[in-house]
């Protein structure tokens, strides 16, 4: 784990992190992970228990419906998909 700052970048001129926890809403198990800045990542397999999880409705992906941070798009006031 990190220090909870999490790793970040310049996306598009501006500051976004890249590092976010998704939480599975099945079972609670959290999995740090680092989020793509050029893709929706739409469908998430949970480790634990095997749940195919999908964005809840109105959000473009699974970080933005289950991590602990936006999807860097989000993030730097874009839309990153014709999901949101």
């Amino acid at each position: 784990m990190n220090n909870n700052m999490g790793t970040k970048i310049i996306h598009n001129g501006k500051i976004i992190t890249v590092n976010s926890t998704i939480t599975c809403p099945q079972c609670g198990h959290q999995k740090e992970e680092i989020m793509p800045t050029d893709a929706c990542v739409y469908f998430y397999k949970c480790e634990n228990c095997k749940t195919l999880l999908k964005p809840n409705q109105g959000d473009c992906c699974v970080f933005c419906s289950f991590g602990t941070v936006k999807c860097p798009p989000i993030q730097a006031g874009e839309h990153c998909c014709e999901h949101c």
